[in-house]
């Protein structure tokens, strides 16, 4: 997994008030949640700095470095100002190398199906698979080929495999499919009715 390196500066003004004059400032509050039995740690970062961490579909783990502090960390949340495209606060989850933790993972389909050369469309209904695992078997996305994918078919959450990895969505939550287009629907009654033909006309030569 690719990482990204923070800088953040511990926060020691706290309530709406002291918010709003960091985001004045253009700072924005942050904690970073323990777990385990670790302390949770409030912050404050920079907005520019956070923007290649925020907006991109890319999952990035986090360095952060909070002068004494220094620890690994993943994005959890992000609140947004309901009108403004303002970040508000941002939190981070801690990352221990013995522990696993739950990441959404981006999915990038491998290859081209065999649907697909049948005249259908491939589709994505799953963008993300919520992933459990340690920091250390965390991939930047999960590859799915799909080359043996025909029309009709789909790929579920259950059939998939990764090593080391543990997916918690739905076993039955389809992740993408094969459907058929207008044009191989077509194609598909054309080749029945001439199935249909030729047994028609194999019938009345038997019989002649």
């Amino acid at each position: 997994m690719k990482t990204f390196e923070l800088k953040g500066e511990i926060r020691d003004g706290f309530g709406k008030k002291a918010a709003k004059t960091y985001r004045s400032e253009g700072l924005i509050p942050c904690v970073v949640y323990g777990g385990h039995g670790a302390e949770n740690v409030d912050f404050l970062v920079k907005q520019g700095d956070v923007r290649n961490l925020i907006y991109t579909p890319e999952v990035f783990l986090v360095n952060l470095d909070l002068g004494e502090k220094k620890m690994k960390a993943i994005l959890k949340e992000v609140q947004f100002h309901p009108v403004k495209e303002q970040i508000l606060h941002i939190d981070f989850l801690h990352v221990f190398e013995d522990k696993p933790v739950v990441i959404e993972l981006p999915v990038r389909l491998k290859g081209l199906a065999a649907g697909v050369k049948a005249g259908g469309k491939l589709s994505l209904d799953l963008r993300k698979l919520k992933a459990r695992a340690l920091a250390s078997n965390l991939p930047e996305e999960l590859v799915i080929n799909v080359e043996k994918l025909t029309l009709g078919k789909s790929i579920q959450v259950g059939d998939l495999k990764f090593e080391g990895i543990e997916l918690l969505n739905a076993k039955n939550a389809v992740v993408c499919r094969v459907q058929l287009t207008r044009a191989a629907r077509g194609d598909a009654a054309a080749a029945a009715a001439a199935v249909g033909i030729e047994e028609e006309e194999e019938t009345e030569s038997s019989e002649e």
